[in-house]
């Protein structure tokens, strides 16, 4: 980028103008891509620069957004941009000697940092100087002492007049006003010094004239010429014709900013030609030495030594000059003089300094590699190596220094940022100089990470687990769910909701509600375990994100059974012949002879559906008994013909719930001579001959025999498939069980029975325990019916049982034979 020099010449003169444009040519150049504007000092303010907006390419419209801005080094801010419209215009006056003092160069460089995205461009200015300032000396008078003996030729050393200005502002040349007996010579020295002399032309005659008194005037070389005077009081002496001279005219010395006081820098000699107090000489400071001198060094009169008087500092000066003058003791006193310079050694005593020019945060976590977090720089005012600094990151952190120019580095990512393992980061910034031993400084940037969302909520647990009694009241909190989400603010904000399902057929929403904010969940209504065991509700949990992240949770509600159903007797059925089972049984009957088989089911499971019998009342107690489990009415003894022939039986029918719910139903039996055959259906008693009954039982009982045989057969054969294929990992069995008083405990396994006692024949399916929705199947025959029945029931529902079974009396022998596998459970 080319540098770009912007001179004002508003109000100036013609010529001054014609000079700024001699400077804006000539100095258009280009350094390390860097931009420059040359303005003289002590322009007003809001004078304009230059226009920067147009010099850096950038569009005028979009400084205000991208917040441009500038920084400066220099502690004060001389300018300002106007983003209206991109120019760089004074701020305040500018002095450039207070700047920049008598350097020849005066550079005020400035940052300028513009975000989105982050820039950062180096503008230099050069302030040019302009002719403020008029020469001055130190002392507006000055007493010359010389001899009347000393020869023409002879050179006095004068004060040097002060220019603060530079260059061609700068003193140009001394004067002398006219007389007959000196002229003025200029002695320039290698520093660029001018150092006015007095030379004598004329022999001088203190009789004729002892005093002398002359003007010197110093001119600089602006345009208007500005100047300054001194007067020169010459005093002349008699005898004492010679001087001091020193070995040399000018003496250089190094020494350390670190030297302590009192340390010997330099060691001065002159001689004297004369003898006596004529030749002896004592060393003095020259009469135009500045204070900071006087204040830094120490002349001893007699020796000539220079030592260290005061604290040295290479940064503040780097050269310091000034002359010694030599006296003698003659009357009048001669005197010579010589100059010094003394360099200041530099020491790394300057740590480095760090700089933020620039800071982004907060950072989104999901920033990619190389995004620039920050512009640093770095300063040490030392010189040499002992001001090259170099920054370093530290290792451990995900973070990098990319250099730029001079000095000046980049922060960027350098790695994945995650705000959940760690939400902000204490960047470590070293600084190393290159000096020995090197120095270091550290600075700690706080580098905040913004959320994203990029963590779905997580359950407490994948799944849930909830029992719930029957019959509970609607609205009863079931349980309730909770996630966590580690990102922040709305992202960490979560929302509860289920699922939509089915549960048999109907949406679960039907079933229960959650609480959003909390994800507690609700039941609709109570719930009826005999028509429900067991359903899932999928939970939702979604965070408040953009976009928004989920994750779900299975919750298994399990019913708990009540028991809120009593037993339901199936057989005898009281709805086919009215409150009263009617049986009729054989005064010839033996003890142990069945009579009938009181049978009924429980809606409910497990110990709820444990069903026992038991007489509650009987016309004569010690004829009949009831069998507790299975419900077969059998005689305790023979009957015998003091009985008699019409015998009540109340049963009592228990489950084992708590509390206990109970059934009865009432058998009565007719006890007659001479019956061998079984009594007919009543509702088939009519329409039945006598001739035909034996023949029709007969074919009844085959083909409920066949058929009873054959389902068994499929059966066992069926459960001893599954045995062998199961075997290995679930150790089913199957065994013949026919001890009927061992079925306690129905709905624990499969069992398959085959039962033949009475009237009906019937194969029962039983399973299934209190969690799982297992079913229980029964077929049942008739063999007193005239057509061939085949029944499948659901012990859910008991008044199917009372509608399909017909109440049979017959008097048949057992049969039982029970097939038992491991669980079968439907879900």
């Amino acid at each position: 980028m080319g540098y770009i020099r912007g001179i004002m010449w508003n109000k100036l003169p013609t010529w001054q103008v014609f000079l700024w444009w001699h400077h804006f040519f000539l100095l258009w150049s280009t350094i390390d891509g860097q931009t420059r504007y040359s303005i003289p000092e002590e322009l007003k303010q809001g004078s304009v620069v230059g226009n920067l907006a147009k010099d850096l390419g950038l569009v005028v419209s979009e400084l205000y957004r991208r917040k441009l801005r500038i920084t400066s080094d220099a502690g004060k801010q001389y300018f300002s941009v106007d983003l209206g419209k991109g120019e760089l215009v004074v701020k305040d006056r500018i002095d450039r000697e207070e700047l920049c003092a008598q350097r020849p160069s005066c550079l005020l460089p400035l940052e300028l940092v513009i975000d989105n995205p982050l820039q950062l461009h180096r503008v230099e200015i050069e302030i040019l100087d302009t002719n403020d300032n008029s020469p001055s000396f130190l002392n507006k008078e000055k007493v010359v002492k010389i001899a009347e003996l000393v020869n023409p030729g002879a050179r006095f050393p004068l004060e040097s007049a002060q220019d603060p200005d530079v260059g061609i502002n700068s003193i140009r040349s001394y004067l002398i006003s006219k007389n007959d007996h000196f002229k003025l010579t200029v002695k320039s020295h290698k520093d660029g010094r001018k150092i006015p002399e007095l030379v004598l032309e004329k022999p001088l005659d203190r009789e004729k004239l002892p005093v002398h008194n002359l003007i010197l005037t110093a001119v600089d070389g602006g345009d208007p010429v500005r100047s300054g005077t001194s007067e020169i009081t010459v005093v002349v002496l008699d005898i004492n014709d010679n001087a001091p001279q020193f070995e040399r005219q000018v003496y250089e010395a190094n020494v350390s900013e670190k030297a302590t006081p009192g340390t010997e820098v330099l060691h001065v000699k002159a001689t004297d030609a004369d003898e006596g107090l004529n030749g002896e000489i004592e060393y003095f400071f020259a009469e135009q030495t500045t204070d900071l001198i006087l204040s830094l060094f120490d002349i001893e009169p007699s020796t000539g030594s220079v030592v260290v008087k005061g604290m040295l500092d290479h940064e503040t000066n780097t050269l310091l000059r000034f002359d010694i003058t030599a006296k003698d003791k003659g009357n009048p006193e001669m005197d010579g003089h010589c100059g010094v310079e003394i360099k200041i050694v530099d020491i790394n005593d300057n740590t480095p300094e760090i700089i933020v020019t620039s800071l982004t945060t907060p950072v989104p976590e999901d920033s990619a590699i190389g995004t620039v977090i920050a512009l640093i720089s770095a300063k040490d005012p030392d010189s040499g190596d002992n001001g090259k600094v170099t920054l370093s990151v530290s290792p451990k952190s995900p973070f990098k220094l990319n250099p730029s120019v001079s000095n000046h580095y980049s922060l960027v990512t350098n790695g994945p940022l995650d705000r959940e393992k760690n939400d902000r980061y204490s960047v470590k910034i070293s600084a190393t100089d290159s000096g020995k031993p090197p120095l270091t400084s550290e600075k700690i940037i706080l580098v905040e990470l913004l959320d994203v969302n990029d963590n779905p909520p997580v359950f407490s647990q994948p799944s849930y687990v909830v029992y719930v009694k029957e019959n509970h009241a609607p609205g009863n909190i079931l349980c309730s769910v909770s996630a966590i989400d580690p990102d922040a603010g709305d992202n960490a904000k979560i929302s509860y909701s289920i699922l939509d399902s089915k549960v048999q057929d109907v949406s679960v929403s039907s079933y229960v509600y959650i609480n959003s904010d909390n994800g507690s969940i609700y039941s609709m209504h109570s719930f009826d375990y005999e028509k429900l065991k067991v359903f899932q509700i999928q939970v939702q949990a979604k965070d408040q994100g953009s976009p928004s992240l989920s994750s779900n949770a299975t919750v298994h509600v399990f019913i708990l059974d009540q028991n809120d159903n009593a037993p339901a007797v199936i057989y005898p059925s009281s709805a086919a012949l009215g409150s009263l089972s009617h049986q009729r049984m054989p005064r010839s009957a033996k003890a142990g002879h069945l009579v009938t088989k009181v049978t009924a089911v429980d809606a409910d499971s497990g110990h709820n559906a444990w069903i026992s019998y038991k007489v509650s009342e009987a016309t004569d107690a010690s004829l009949f008994t009831v069998n507790l489990y299975t419900g077969e009415v059998r005689t305790k003894r023979a009957v015998s013909e003091q009985d008699d022939s019409s015998q009540r039986l109340l049963i009592e029918i228990k489950d084992d719930g708590e509390p206990v719910q109970s059934a009865t139903v009432t058998v009565s039996i007719l006890l007659e001579d001479g019956l061998h055959e079984p009594i007919l259906d009543l509702r088939h008693k009519s329409m039945v001959e006598p001739s035909k009954k034996t023949g029709r039982i007969t074919l009844y009982l085959i083909l409920s025999l066949a058929s009873v045989s054959l389902l068994s057969l499929v059966t066992f054969v069926i459960l001893a498939v599954k045995c062998m294929r199961s075997s290995r990992s679930s150790g089913s069995c199957c065994m013949r069980r026919s001890d009927c008083d061992d079925y306690k405990n129905p709905n624990r396994n499969l069992q398959i029975q085959l039962n033949t006692d009475g009237p009906i024949k019937y194969v029962e399916v039983l399973g299934g325990d209190m969690l799982s929705q297992s079913q229980s199947f029964r077929s049942c025959m008739s063999p007193m019916s005239e057509y061939s029945d085949f029944t499948l029931i659901k012990p859910s529902s008991t008044t199917d049982f009372k509608e399909v079974i017909s109440v049979l009396d017959a008097s048949l022998p057992d049969s039982t034979w029970t097939f038992e596998s491991q669980q079968v459970s439907t879900k």
